[in-house]
């Protein structure tokens, strides 16, 4: 029977009908049937470890958890073989778990061990609790693991494997008493755990708990360890009399006060552009815990960002009070006198130089709420289009690229559509450290179903090391060999001809302009050899889909716009859009970058990308808020720094983004902030661009606040207020609705929901935007209809041009802007950490993360380290032809050459620096990677830069999962409802 056919069954004599090859736990769940489990879990499926699932299927016993839909099947629960091993399978389960539960931290009504056993009303003990020979370990700085409390079900391992696919837990089964280890035996800080957190998320007791969970959780979870143990004993004492029911009642009402104490939050995660939701558990302003479940992008996954960093919203370094600059110095100020200021400013520097004279910087950090109301600030309330984020540092030439060739700037389709591909490109990023549970699901693809995985990066990163073709261009090029396989594939008639003649536009144009893009000059710029490009072209155009990821190490160049392009034309001429599993993901780096754009804080677009010229939107927003609004584009914010320096703006008011630090050339800009006559930073933390201002207005971040973001795969999600904002700072929102009042324009804003239901009107790509279509972890897509209908993937029946049909672009090559010369001999590339978040202003703030990466580095390769005389700890000064900083060694074949690799994760020597003024040449973005170094040796010898504690020097095992097999095949075990010898036994 085909998959999805339907099929009929009988459960304990009822007749359900169902998919074929549906999995059998879930579905009957479905129909108010519950089967006893402790292994299974729906984002892992079938583990087959606890054996407290037995059913009888056509009379012969089976594990449920592994058993899926077929006609005809006859099911009994209720059969004695399989009760009795459901029981004999959950007393093992007990044989292997101290039950303290009133005392446990994880008693707190998801413990599956305990609902199982109160479920299953087990009375007795039937197998003494025994504890094993191994100490807790709690090296890792985020989590524990307790041993005897592990009952082996295998759950943490099958996540380590095979959904994070960092394959560093297995359980080893040849022990005399088995337990989960780390890199095959290591303590958990010293192996390639890259603490994820997914071990502890789906671990079904308290084997392994986040460590800010412990001594919390409840009222009796506090008691020291000295007093625990006597207590555990005494009910321990009681059980053979009364029996586990009495206990297990008194912790159910121990879970269900907790459950009253300990307030559970969705939130969205404030990193990344992957968008993963979770729950926050929160006790006052302590953060007990985040637990993703049901995330749309994410579902159980985490990163350790979003997992464990979350230390900055409670960091005595908030700004909690607004701050105005007298003297030279800042002193604390009201929020009247500081708006007041702000407003009075603002009107006199319009009023004396034209609207045009002020510049805002929405950010991406904000919600969408909030970048709508910085643009409807800046047109609405001053009258300027000088309105721009931080998507111009990043990913507007990937937009750009989209905008020529299929209209919308966003990615084709969801996560969940990559990993359905045949064939990933990842051109110029490195997805695990930057989008690390977005690589997650392309590894588990990769891994277990075979998904083919091609990487070009400088880098030999993580996603390189796993791929099946692996290629190393020349900085600057991938233009050149992009386009020699297009010119190949249509030169060998390997082309989707069918797609093309009904879709497509610009065929010809486009053959005519690759003439000079053979595989020989492609090979010649690249360095590629010209039968890898061809191997590589004709395994893209014979796959059944293809998704390109890619992110800054494309955009981030002179050529940017282009090569995107040519990503985008590629996909075409192989028919790779409008499918799951194909399309364009240009991979966008902050939580709400993607959002920051669509809702209109960016120079030429109003919201949801109408061009600022166009007559007939700017008279509907114009109608709606009623003012005329200019009509003629701003500066964006490469713009306005060249502006400040010329005289022509004269105040700024930025929002959540660091200037100082994270633009090109940061000195340049710098000096441009000392010279604007009104300077207002609205930021949580006193950040290097806030010492510039002369108004510093303390915001709340994201889990202080309502609203929406919207994640790299156009997916808006809510979250919700977690807790108050700390002190006197308050949400952006609140923030511009104040000072647009005191500027003459009073919105009246009382809630978030409010501005999106505005937002939504007059903006047809979000028509149907509502907060009630966004409950919980409800989320949408756009476009989204007024009826509510979205959009998970773009493109299905036509292109958004007037005549349906994409359009193929034609570019050409440009060399990078600064190449390597006699003088500065090396190039530097730089980009992210998986453990640290862009400039480490959020980051660096949580002491857990700090210790994994205490500081910056900058990579040597060994040959490039072996004729400068460096070594791992060896301090170098790297000068450009801007300044120069200073950073100890790490020696690695991560880069070869004179390549070198520098993580921007440094206020004290901040990569940016170096890194000039040259853009690209469509949008401005900064061309961070196009960037020539010389290299000084300060200092031969000193500490490695990166502890020895970090992952990196771990040594990962890759298994097939949790591995039960071994466990079967030992002399100790025998299947359910077979007991246990008397002494030891699995």
């Amino acid at each position: 029977m085909d998959q999805g056919a339907k099929c009929r069954i009988t459960v304990n004599g009822e007749t359900l009908i169902g998919e074929a090859d549906e999995p059998l736990i879930p579905f009957l769940a479905h129909h108010g049937i519950d089967v006893p489990h402790i292994c299974y879990h729906p984002a892992l499926g079938p583990i087959q470890s606890c054996d407290t699932c037995w059913i009888a299927v056509d009379g012969n016993p089976r594990r449920a958890c592994a058993t899926t839909l077929a006609q005809d099947m006859n099911i009994r629960l209720d059969s004695r073989e399989a009760m009795e091993a459901r029981e004999e399978g959950l007393n093992r389960v007990l044989k292997n778990h101290d039950l303290y539960c009133t005392l446990c931290d994880n008693n707190n009504g998801t413990c599956t061990v305990h609902n199982t056993v109160r479920d299953m009303g087990v009375e007795h003990q039937v197998y003494p609790y025994t504890p094993k020979p191994y100490e807790v370990d709690a090296s890792n700085p985020f989590y524990r693991y307790d041993p005897d409390q592990c009952i082996l079900c295998g759950r943490c391992v099958e996540a380590c494997q095979n959904l994070q696919v960092n394959e560093t837990l297995s359980i080893d089964w040849s022990l005399e008493r088995p337990r989960v280890v780390w890199d095959g035996g290591q303590p958990i800080n010293e192996s390639s755990c890259v603490s994820c957190g997914h071990c502890v998320t789906v671990c079904p007791c308290n084997a392994l708990m986040e460590k800010s969970m412990l001594g919390k959780a409840g009222v009796f979870t506090a008691v020291p360890e000295k007093a625990r143990q006597p207590m555990i004993d005494a009910v321990k004492a009681v059980e053979p009399a009364t029996g586990f029911i009495p206990i297990i009642a008194v912790s159910e009402l121990d879970a269900a006060m907790r459950k009253q104490d300990v307030r559970r939050t969705k939130t969205v995660c404030t990193y990344c552009g992957v968008g993963c939701s979770f729950e926050m558990w929160t006790r006052g302003r302590d953060i007990l815990k985040v637990e993703p479940s049901e995330g749309p992008a994410n579902g159980v996954s985490t990163c350790v960002k979003g997992k464990f960093g979350w230390d900055f919203v409670n960091h005595e370094d908030r700004l909690t009070t607004p701050l105005i600059r007298e003297n030279g110095r800042f002193r604390e100020a009201s929020w009247d006198e500081a708006l007041g200021l702000v407003a009075r400013r603002f009107a006199e520097i319009r009023d004396a130089h034209g609207p045009d004279a002020l510049g805002f910087i929405a950010s991406s950090k904000c919600t969408n709420e909030e970048a709508y109301l910085m643009q409807k600030f800046a047109r609405g309330v001053i009258g300027t289009n000088n309105i721009d984020n931080c998507s111009r540092y990043c990913q507007n030439p990937a937009t750009t690229g989209l905008f020529r060739t299929v209209s919308y700037g966003g990615d084709s389709g969801g996560i969940a559509s990559i990993e359905q591909a045949d064939l990933v490109l990842i051109v110029g990023s490195n997805t695990a450290e930057s989008h690390p549970v977005l690589a997650t699901r392309v590894k588990r693809a990769h891994k277990l179903r075979g998904q083919q995985l091609v990487v070009a990066d400088l880098r030999k990163h993580e996603m390189a090391e796993r791929a099946d073709v692996f290629i190393r261009p020349r900085p600057g090029t991938d233009l050149v060999w992009l386009s020699a396989l297009i010119r190949y594939i249509l030169d060998q008639g390997l082309e989707d001809k069918a797609f093309l003649a009904e879709r497509v536009n610009g065929l010809d144009e486009l053959r005519t302009s690759l003439a000079p893009f053979t595989l020989e000059y492609a090979e010649s710029v690249s360095g590629i050899p010209a039968n890898t490009l061809r191997d590589l072209a004709e395994r893209v155009a014979g796959s059944s889909g293809v998704c390109v990821l890619w992110a800054m190490g494309v955009t981030q160049h002179c050529g940017g716009s282009d090569t995107s392009t040519a990503i985008s034309n590629l996909l075409l001429i192989t028919g790779n859009y409008g499918r799951p599993g194909t399309g364009a993901y240009p991979l966008r780096g902050h939580n709400n970058v993607q959002g920051a754009s669509d809702f209109g804080a960016i120079t030429a677009f109003l919201p949801g990308y109408s061009p600022v010229s166009d007559e007939t939107a700017r008279a509907r927003f114009g109608q709606g808020w009623g003012v005329t609004l200019p009509e003629k584009p701003g500066l964006d914010n490469h713009e306005m720094v060249d502006a400040v320096h010329a005289g022509e703006l004269k105040s700024m008011y930025v929002i959540g983004e660091d200037m100082a630090l994270v633009d090109s050339n940061a000195l340049y800009v710098q000096s441009a902030f000392e010279k604007l006559d009104f300077f207002v930073v609205q930021d949580i933390f006193l950040s290097r661009t806030a010492q510039f201002a002369d108004v510093v207005l303390p915001a709340a971040p994201s889990v202080e606040k309502e609203g929406t973001f919207s994640n790299t795969e156009r997916r808006i999600q809510r979250l919700y207020e977690v807790m108050p904002p700390l002190g006197d700072s308050r949400p952006d929102w609140r923030i511009l609705t104040g000072l647009a009042e005191r500027l003459g324009r009073p919105w009246g804003y009382t809630h978030p929901s409010e501005i999106m239901a505005e937002a939504a009107s007059l903006t047809p790509l979000f028509a149907g935007v509502d907060y009630s279509r966004l409950e919980g972890f409800a989320s949408l897509q756009w476009p989204v209809t007024a009826d509510g209908t979205d959009t998970p993937i773009l493109f299905t029946e036509r292109f958004p041009f007037p005549d349906g049909r994409a359009r193929l672009h034609p570019v050409e090559w440009i060399e990078p802007a600064e190449l390597p010369d006699l003088s500065y001999d090396l190039h530097l590339n730089n980009g992210r950490l998986l453990e640290q978040f862009h400039e480490g202003n959020m980051t660096n703030r949580s002491r857990g993360i700090h210790s994994k990466v205490p500081d910056t580095f900058v990579e040597l390769s060994p040959e490039l380290a072996q004729r400068r005389g460096v070594r791992d700890g060896s301090r170098v000064r790297l000068t450009s032809r801007r300044g120069s900083i200073e950073a100890r060694v790490l020696v690695t074949d991560r880069v070869q050459g004179d390549e070198l690799y520098m993580p921007m994760n440094s206020v004290e020597e901040p990569i940016n620096v170096l890194t000039g003024s040259h853009t690209d040449r469509v949008t401005h973005t900064p061309a961070y990677k196009e960037l020539s170094v010389s290299l000084e040796v300060i200092e031969a010898d000193g500490p490695t830069p990166l502890p020895p504690h970090n992952s990196r020097y771990g040594h990962p095992t890759p298994k097939d999962g949790p591995e039960l097999r071994e466990k079967w095949r030992r002399a100790d075990y025998q299947r359910p409802p077979h007991k246990l010898p008397e002494h030891g036994g699995l």
